[in-house]
């Protein structure tokens, strides 16, 4: 099987009443865009992706991902990366500290700084290092908190509505930098959101829950 994420056959219920049904695939560099009411199941799906399916619900079907069937992984080893609207930085951590969070363990000391030096440079926050999250603002802690995962290498990006707590410009100066990266890396993208302006940025398939492709 190709690179890219790849949902065969996933449906999920609850309470026997069905949910969900996705057959769908992300090519590498694609972003589909899951949309939908509340509570129809968009954040379902992604817990199902990510292995962290709360009790309760029941699901079959397949996630592969480059080629590996990661369905009944754990979730720490399915390398899915995913951003929420909330950044989730750690409080306790300085910037540089968390994003050291992100990356895989095994690096010595001066590379790990080095690629946090090189991560906060992607995104303009040169010398942030030893800054106190609490001093940052919104669109800071959100390019921090997308850099934290991407260091962590992973092969696919789920965004959950992470663009929903930002104001209109800071909204498409961020959403920008997300798909930019995740191109520039080669990432199958899956995006839930409530913005049509959202999916028009992501530029790909967009799937209604409870409604049809577009």
């Amino acid at each position: 099987m190709d690179d890219g994420l790849f949902l065969r056959d996933v449906e999920i219920s609850k309470g026997g009443v069905p949910l969900i049904s996705v057959h769908h695939d992300i090519k590498p560099g694609e972003v589909l865009t899951v949309m939908g009411p509340s509570g129809v199941g968009k954040s379902t799906l992604l817990a199902f992706i990510t292995g962290t399916l709360a009790a309760g619900f029941t699901a079959t079907g397949e996630v592969w991902l480059d080629g590996h069937n990661v369905t009944h992984a754990p979730p720490h080893k399915r390398h899915v990366g995913i951003l929420f609207q909330d950044d989730l930085l750690f409080p306790h951590l300085s910037v540089g500290a968390n994003l050291a969070f992100g990356l895989q363990p095994g690096s010595t000391a001066s590379d790990r700084q080095k690629r946090i030096a090189e991560a906060l440079d992607e995104v303009g926050l040169g010398g942030f290092a030893d800054r106190d999250p609490a001093t940052l603002s919104g669109g800071q802690k959100a390019r921090v908190a997308l850099m934290r995962m991407l260091l962590s290498e992973p092969c696919a990006l789920l965004l959950d509505e992470p663009f929903s707590g930002l104001d209109a410009a800071l909204r498409t100066q961020i959403r920008s930098m997300v798909f930019d990266r995740a191109r520039a890396r080669s990432l199958p993208v899956l995006m839930v959101t409530h913005d049509a302006e959202d999916a028009e940025a992501a530029a790909g398939a967009v799937l209604e829950l409870g409604g049809s492709w577009s």
